[in-house]
């Protein structure tokens, strides 16, 4: 009898074994050995920032900070980065109630206590005070002066609107995980604070530039693994620059969300090294694409709701022949992420959802037609806790097991196993 080797595939916080035969499938990008940085390896990363005086010459005894962390969605590493940074900062002589947390959520929802406490360790969230960030003004809403964001220029023609609490603070240091993004070519830096401190207005706005309304698609430049020429990436740098973060912390971190590498200093030069980093070891070259590719998002946090896990399907698009079947691991806990993502899926297709979206532009449309596009491209069945009648609108077919999927498959068909969705940039 032939050996069968098993692979666990993420599902949310558990995982789904995989029987395969390895004449069959390819496993891209597997599980990352590199061991994590101790509190001395990071330390010594703040010495030596890139392009920037230390912390210690930057920050003055009595002047005010404020940190700018993700949320739940991302893996940063961020609660050992914060420990040592808050550390580092009142022994320089920095008051702990001179320092605040601030969470940079964009559009997405307010992070719960419980998430704060595990981001930034019980210790740090007991003693120094964080503040939450809302895309949504309710003073705008009802039409009266903001309190909560400033304008400090335009884009385009378009506000650029940012926490106010990033210009009360004599200095901003923003800490960020790196890895690829879809439209925007690399997640971290300055979009720590566009989109995720920005309003509603900027986000919508510099979100818009990755869509060609002219074309009815992803415009030229814009996409993954790109920063140079890529519209939205310049759009999130005029915006940052308008606020000019004193410190930059770019964390690279492996499958248990440890750092194992960290990128200090300049904001702007310091995540680019990382972005360059990251790259060069995220990469993976193929020959040929396959009928079949099996995703997973990797788990938690990156399968949380829908709008964060159809990013792995951008990876396994690349890896898939038009007209194949992608198998999506996606457990979605906390369902599609917008009350009204569901509504875009209404249009008849996704050419008439760009048209939709042309004449009323909203950041989650946009996902809702990369998504369909894919959906129209390729046949994806998805295993998901999401209930039928939301899988069903967005043209996902849901299965009931990986078993129940791969049963009902060519048993010669050959495959690719895509075991951490968005994280490997795949390139044939």
């Amino acid at each position: 009898m032939k050996f069968m080797p098993t692979f666990a595939l993420r599902y949310g916080k558990t995982q789904i074994p995989f029987l395969y035969d390895e004449t069959q499938f390819e496993i891209l990008g597997g599980e990352e050995q590199t061991a994590p940085l101790t509190d001395a390896g990071i330390g010594a990363q703040l010495d030596n920032p890139i392009a920037s005086k230390p912390l210690e010459e930057i920050v003055g005894e009595g002047e005010s900070v404020l940190i700018v962390v993700p949320d739940a969605t991302r893996q940063t590493a961020c609660g050992q980065i914060v420990n040592l940074l808050v550390r580092r900062l009142i022994a320089g002589g920095t008051m702990p109630f001179n320092i605040r947390i601030i969470f940079a959520t964009g559009i997405h929802r307010k992070v719960t206590t419980d998430e704060k406490r595990d981001l930034l360790t019980p210790f740090i969230f007991q003693r120094i005070k964080t503040l939450d960030h809302a895309s949504k003004d309710l003073m705008q809403i009802a039409g009266l002066d903001s309190k909560q964001f400033a304008r400090l220029g335009e884009i385009g023609g378009a506000p650029v609107e940012l926490n106010r609490a990033l210009t009360e603070h004599d200095h901003v240091i923003i800490i960020g995980g790196v890895t690829f993004h879809y439209f925007a070519g690399f997640t971290g830096g300055r979009k720590l604070i566009c989109p995720g401190l920005a309003s509603a207005a900027t986000i919508s706005a510099t979100h818009a530039l990755a869509f060609d309304c002219e074309t009815k698609s992803r415009r030229a430049g814009v996409g993954t693994g790109i920063l140079d020429g890529n519209a939205v990436h310049e759009a999130f740098m005029e915006a940052a620059s308008q606020i000019n973060p004193a410190f930059s912390i770019n964390a690279i971190t492996n499958d248990k969300g440890e750092a194992t590498a960290v990128f200090c200093g300049d904001w702007h030069k310091a995540h680019r090294a990382a972005c360059e980093f990251y790259a060069s070891n995220h990469t993976i070259e193929i020959a040929e694409k396959r009928d079949l590719v099996i995703v997973s998002c990797g788990g938690a946090p990156f399968d949380l709701n829908m709008i964060q896990a159809q990013k792995a399907l951008e990876m396994a698009s690349l890896a898939c022949n038009d007209g194949g079947t992608i198998v999506f691991l996606a457990e979605c806990p906390d369902g599609l992420g917008r009350h009204d993502f569901l509504n875009w899926f209404e249009a008849e297709n996704s050419a008439a959802l760009a048209e939709n979206l042309c004449a009323a532009y909203q950041v989650n449309g946009q996902t809702a037609w990369s998504l369909l596009r894919k959906a129209e491209r390729f046949r994806i069945q998805i295993i998901t806790a999401l209930p039928e009648n939301e899988t069903r609108p967005m043209r996902l077919y849901k299965a009931r097991s990986l078993e129940e999927i791969l049963n009902g498959l060519d048993k010669k068909a050959k495959g690719y196993v895509l075991p951490f969705g968005a994280k490997f940039l795949i390139r044939d």
